[in-house]
Parts: C-alpha cells; sequence; structure tokens
C-alpha cells in the first residue's frame, strides 16, 4: 500500500526559510513590518515545497480568523432548493462574496438562519462560537433585524447590513431598488402605458417599500395616478397569481404590470397566457430579477438587474477594512441596478379583449 505523502505545513517553510514560525505567519497573511528580502526567501521556500495556507496557520497570530460569515434566509432559500427553481441570488452572493474572499487570503462560510425562530439568538451565538468569525454578512430580512444587529454589535463582531437603511450600527449597502423601480416605471411610461400596476413584495422586507416609492414617484411625476394599481404578494409563485388575478379584475385594468420578483413575474406571465392572451401585445411586463429562467422564459422578459455579486464585495472588502482599521462610521454604500430591455415591453395599444375575462 502505498504511504500517503505528508502534507506540507508552516513548520516545514519556517525550517526550509531559516526563520520563526511567527514570520511565515505574518508572511502568509500579508502583514506590514516584514523586510522585503525576508519576505522574499519566505515566499520562495512557499513556492518550493507547494505550501497551501491552512485556516490553523492564518490564525496563529490570534487577531484574525480569516473567516467571514453569510447569513441568508432558512425558509426562502430551502424552498427555492427543494422546488428545483434556482437561487439566483444565492449565487450571486456567493459568487461576489468567494471571490473577494479568496483575493484576502479568506474563507466565505453560510449559514443558513429563520429570521422569525424563537430560536435565533442561541442559533447565531452558537455559529459564532464555532467560527469566530471576522465579519458577518446580513442578507435581507435579516439585515434589518434588530435582535441580529443588536446581538452583532454586543459581540463587537464587524458586520455588513446588504438591502438596509434602519438606523444602527454596521455597515449598510444598498442597490438604490426606489430609483430601480422608477427606470422600470419610467420606461413603460415612454411606451404610452397610463395604468402601470405593481406587485411589492412583503413589508417584512425593506426594499419593498423603496420599490414601491420608485414606482409611485415615477407614476407622480407622469401626473398617472396610482389608487388600486398596487397588489402585494411573497416572492412566492402563488401569491404573485393572487396579486396578478386582482390586478386584471379591476374595472380598468393596467396595460402593464412591474412585479418585485421572478417568480411574481412568471405567475402573471402564465395567468395572461391562460386567458388567451399575449405579452407585450396585450400587457407589458417587467421582472425585478433577471434569473436565468427569466432570461429563457418566452417571450425573454425585460428586467431590473440586481448587482448582488458586486455588492456582496464590496461587503467583503468593507469588513476586513473594518476589521483592521477599527470601526469607521461610513455612509451606506449605494451600488445601482440597472435594466435589460427584451421583448415583453411594447408601445400601449387599447386593449381588444378584456383582461380580466
Amino acid at each position: 500500500m502505498a504511504r500517503r505523502r505528508q502534507a506540507v505545513t508552516i513548520k516545514h517553510v519556517a525550517a526550509d526559510a531559516g526563520v520563526s514560525l511567527q514570520t511565515v505567519s505574518r508572511v502568509v497573511n500579508k502583514e506590514s513590518g516584514v523586510r522585503p528580502e525576508m519576505m522574499q526567501r519566505v515566499q520562495a521556500s512557499i513556492d518550493k515545497l507547494g505550501y497551501v495556507p491552512s485556516i490553523a496557520a492564518q490564525r496563529m497570530g490570534g487577531s484574525r480568523s480569516y473567516l467571514i460569515l453569510a447569513l441568508n434566509d432558512r425558509e426562502r432559500t430551502i424552498a427555492d432548493w427543494r422546488a428545483r427553481q434556482g437561487t439566483d441570488w444565492f449565487d450571486q452572493m456567493m459568487l461576489g462574496g468567494m471571490l473577494t474572499c479568496a483575493e484576502h487570503g479568506y474563507r466565505l462560510i453560510v449559514e443558513l438562519v429563520d429570521t422569525h425562530s424563537d430560536h435565533i439568538e442561541r442559533e447565531l451565538m452558537a455559529a459564532i462560537a464555532a467560527l469566530q468569525p471576522d465579519g458577518v454578512i446580513l442578507t435581507p430580512p435579516h439585515s434589518g433585524n434588530p435582535l441580529i444587529i443588536d446581538l452583532l454589535e454586543t459581540q463587537g463582531i464587524s458586520f455588513a447590513r446588504i438591502g438596509s437603511l434602519t438606523e444602527g450600527p454596521g455597515i449598510r449597502l444598498i442597490m438604490d431598488d426606489t430609483r430601480a423601480a422608477r427606470i422600470a416605471t419610467e420606461h413603460l411610461v415612454e411606451l404610452g402605458h397610463r395604468r402601470i400596476g405593481f406587485i411589492a413584495g412583503p413589508d417584512e422586507y425593506e426594499l419593498s417599500g423603496w420599490r414601491v416609492d420608485g414606482w409611485r414617484a415615477a407614476m407622480l411625476a407622469a401626473g398617472f395616478p396610482t389608487d388600486g394599481l398596487m397588489t402585494q404578494g411573497d416572492f412566492s409563485h402563488a401569491s404573485g397569481r393572487a396579486a396578478a388575478q386582482a390586478l386584471l379584475a379591476l374595472p380598468d385594468p393596467p396595460t402593464a404590470i412591474i412585479a418585485s420578483n421572478d417568480q411574481m413575474t412568471l405567475a402573471t406571465l402564465e395567468l395572461v397566457r391562460e386567458r388567451g392572451l399575449t405579452v407585450p401585445t396585450d400587457l407589458s411586463l417587467i421582472s425585478f430579477d433577471d434569473t436565468p429562467i427569466i432570461r429563457l422564459a418566452h417571450p425573454p422578459l425585460t428586467a431590473i438587474v440586481q448587482p448582488i455579486a458586486e455588492v456582496t464585495a464590496q461587503a467583503v472588502t468593507l469588513i476586513i477594512a473594518d476589521h483592521v482599521n477599527g470601526p469607521m462610521i461610513t455612509p451606506p454604500v449605494t451600488v445601482s441596478a440597472s435594466m435589460t430591455i427584451r421583448e415583453s415591453t411594447a408601445p400601449c395599444r387599447s386593449p381588444s379583449r378584456n383582461l380580466s375575462d
């Protein structure tokens, strides 16, 4: 039986370079204060031996764990996984977070937490005790949860809050959902639509209110009414269908609808088809997610593109800076969303058939 090759450790590097373990650790962790010639000597030994730094080696200094913990909504994430509907938001978060962590020698760990759980404090404390993360990324709706925010503040952990402007500690990052909803509405106004419906997300997400604000502001600027044109879902397909039914049942139904996520948009598209109508001839439609299923729908749907990877990358960078340099009071960071126009929006025309049929 072949003998397993012994892994190269920090001790091997220190012996080969003729330096202390602490010096190797400082080079691995890219800390200041190491003379250039010493850094080159240690790096030469690392390259020669093929040493790959471990978390344990990086933790030798004791001041950093080199782990960042991201908290995502358990119920919604697991529901999407089980339905095999895709989790593009989660994937993009991982993309931006993991790549940026790797650039700084960090690792990204994800925990799924139910923000409504009676045991949330115990769950978080157990995760923090086990991982001792250098920082935490909170995604909606956790980013606005005062219990979680206070707990992390009490523990002295650097943390970023994506999608929250609620006053309090933590680094706040947003994707300017108000502006995004406004540009979606303005696009439809430019196409001649006056009756533009809006399917909002649940109130526990701060961004739901921002999107409604953007839609209302654009409608007001155009001089168009909004009364009765907003319904609300919980981001699920079923809730989107119910919301779309309510809008299309109006005596004067909308000629265009903006829905706050992909599932509610797809539910609206299916409902329109069931009634023998088409998008965009009978109804223009815009999604607030640009997931693969939206791009591959028939017709391909106009959508707001949320820069989730970029926001998460900035969250990681700011957490690391906060941990190294000490807490800093910074204004909210905005990474603007954009819109991709496809085949689901078209100039308004007088409907030939009643959408409520």
